[in-house]
Formats: C-alpha cells, structure tokens, sequence
C-alpha cells in the first residue's frame, strides 16, 4: 500500500465542497520520507507521519501543524486505502474540530 503522492480531497463530513475547495482544491500529499503537507478550505499545514500497522491493515498516521485564517493550529490525522486510489482519513484540531475526508489520487 502506497500512501505516497498527492490526493484531493472531494468529500469532508463538517465541512462542504464550498469551503474545502474555495482557495484551491483541497487535498494531501504525503512524501516518501513521511512527511508532506496539506490544504482545506483556510487550513493549511505540515505533517509528519508514519505507517502503522493494524489487524486490518496499515494506516498512515500522522502529526499536523499549520494556520487557519492567521491563526496557530495544530492536531493529527490518520489516513487509511479504502479501495484503489481511494484514501479515508480524518483530520483532528488540538482541543477542536475533527473531520473525516475522503481522497482520491491525483492523475
């Protein structure tokens, strides 16, 4: 299971299309080295990360640090293969938020 490569996200469960994708289309990218960076709506951010391993599979989890509209913001993530080229994940704010999200690969 590749987790590597650049994945849009097209679907949140807090938040709609209008607000994920409106300053650019929202996504995740995770590098080889595990680190990557992410975009949504106004959040944005860093992650580090690593794969883990469950009964049921790998997961990629990871740390976030970035900025909502100016503000410091911070959580963790996890990222999961649903099916080919499909990503279910979730994004968690430090004492906020959290969202799942649905991927799929960029082409």
């Amino acid at each position: 299971m590749d987790f590597t490569g650049t994945w849009h996200i097209y679907e949140m469960e807090l938040w709609d299309e209008d607000y994920f994708n409106m300053d650019v289309q929202a996504y995740i990218t995770i590098e080889p080295d595990n680190m990557g960076y992410f975009q949504f709506g106004l959040v944005y951010g860093d992650i580090d990360g690593r794969i883990v391993e469950y009964a049921d599979g790998k997961r990629f989890e990871f740390t976030w640090e970035g900025n909502e509209e100016c503000d410091h913001v911070f959580g963790s993530g996890w990222v999961k293969i649903k099916q080919k080229d499909v990503l279910e994940g979730e994004f968690r704010f430090h004492l906020g938020d959290s969202s799942t999200f649905l991927a799929r690969r960029a082409k």
